[in-house]
């Protein structure tokens, strides 16, 4: 018996709040680093280098946990990932030295790597080709809310509570979480895509030796420096530029995540509506991503900006560019790659994103140490989306569905 629209959509809905709670418990460090600071003592130094913590166990845990998205399917990898995170998000209330922060952050970073593959993946199980576009682009969506609830919410509770209960209070709810999503699949079966014969094919060899491989890759380091870039250090410019710290941080951070959200709910209905129309594939995509990649140019005209509100805007289009482009190169993962592959060649392209989250995590510490202020990191953002394009033109000239007879029965109920 076909999965029923019922049970489709419970499991997206969760799967939309997974997406809110991984990015809600990455944020909170940023959005309370002016207060954490004060009360450690820490430099901007030691900042970007939990950051780069963060993004680089994050970057070689992608590298197992793509394997394990396809290994054990969505239906696990899910709930695995979800409690793995949260209970690395609670024990942050305990840290107290940089050597404990940095062990925590790791932990986080490497437990949050099981977010991006299992959740492209379960998107490509559960919906058809055509409609998987508007799925990615309400998924990037929903997910920028955790941007928007985290700087209005966070330091509201750290200011009644103090802020480690902020990271105890994220982590419970991802728990509850992943006691509903065990419920919620209850007597489903999730077919991975891989035939019996090939089932047992999990191995990364076969997946780096293929062109598309590297042409995800590639865009996702230059592409993912600059997301990683505003994510981390937003915060930071806000305060630097205005002054704005703590419950002041809120209302800029969360326009600024709106912008993100209107991206990837843009880009990713106007693609479905564009393909059931029967534009070409190749163009709808590559498309989308030179007008994202077109939208982020004026970032650097933020560092101008006479007022807050102007600021806010170049850095919500910019955020908006990105999770277009981001949305974007997701279903662009879910064109070219066959589905029992998915979760690997996704894992390893946010691995090769988060090294390049990782490296400008740590090059902005040092140059904002050394006195030269954003410019140099807002110019490389501002056509780092453009470089992106112009490498998968370069090694995808045409974008070709993997599978082109693939149909919508992903799902079947378990009897």
């Amino acid at each position: 018996m076909t999965l029923s629209p019922s049970r489709r959509t419970i499991l997206f809905v969760l799967l939309l709040l997974a997406g809110i709670l991984n990015l809600v418990d990455r944020q909170i460090i940023s959005v309370l680093k002016p207060v954490i600071s004060k009360d450690l003592g820490w430099t901007d130094n030691d900042y970007g280098t939990l950051a780069a913590w963060f993004q680089g166990s994050a970057a070689f845990a992608f590298l197992a946990t793509g394997w394990i998205v396809d290994r054990v399917g969505v239906k696990w990898a899910n709930p695995l990932g979800v409690f793995s995170w949260s209970l690395a998000a609670i024990g942050h209330a305990w840290a107290a030295t940089i050597g404990q922060f940095t062990f925590v952050r790791a932990a986080l970073g490497a437990t949050e790597a099981m977010g991006t593959p299992s959740g492209i993946k379960t998107i490509a199980t559960i919906f058809p080709p055509h409609q998987r576009s508007t799925g990615y682009g309400i998924s990037n969506a929903v997910g920028s809310v955790g941007g928007i609830l985290a700087p209005l919410l966070i330091p509201l509770l750290a200011a009644l509570y103090g802020w480690r209960t902020a990271f105890v209070i994220a982590g419970v709810a991802g728990v509850i979480w992943a006691a509903a999503w065990l419920v919620a699949v209850r007597g489903v079966h999730f077919d991975n895509g891989a035939a019996p014969s090939v089932s047992a094919d999990t191995e990364y060899g076969p997946i780096l030796k293929e062109r598309r491989t590297w042409a995800i890759a590639f865009a996702k380091v230059l592409s993912d420096s600059t997301w990683w870039l505003m994510l981390f250090w937003m915060p930071d410019f806000f305060h630097r530029q205005f002054g704005l710290e703590g419950t002041a941080l809120g209302p800029p951070l969360a326009v600024a995540y709106t912008g993100a959200a209107i991206g990837a709910m843009i880009a990713g209905t106007l693609a479905s509506r564009l393909l059931v129309q029967g534009r070409e594939l190749d163009r709808v995509r590559k498309g989308a991503m030179l007008v994202a990649g077109l939208i982020v140019l004026p970032v650097p005209l933020a560092l101008h900006a006479e007022d807050l509100w102007t600021a806010t805007a170049i850095l919500a289009l910019t955020m908006a560019g990105h999770q277009a482009f981001s949305t974007t190169l997701f279903a662009v993962i879910a064109d070219v790659t066959p589905r029992a592959k998915v979760g690997r060649v996704t894992a390893f392209g946010a691995f090769c994103g988060n090294l390049g989250g990782m490296a400008i995590a740590k090059i902005a510490g040092a140059v904002l140490a050394a006195g030269l202020g954003y410019l140099p990191l807002f110019l490389f953002a501002s056509i780092s989306y453009l470089l992106a394009l112009g490498w998968i033109q370069l090694l995808l000239p045409r974008i070709r569905r993997a599978e082109p007879h693939a149909d919508t029965a992903e799902l079947v109920a378990a009897h």
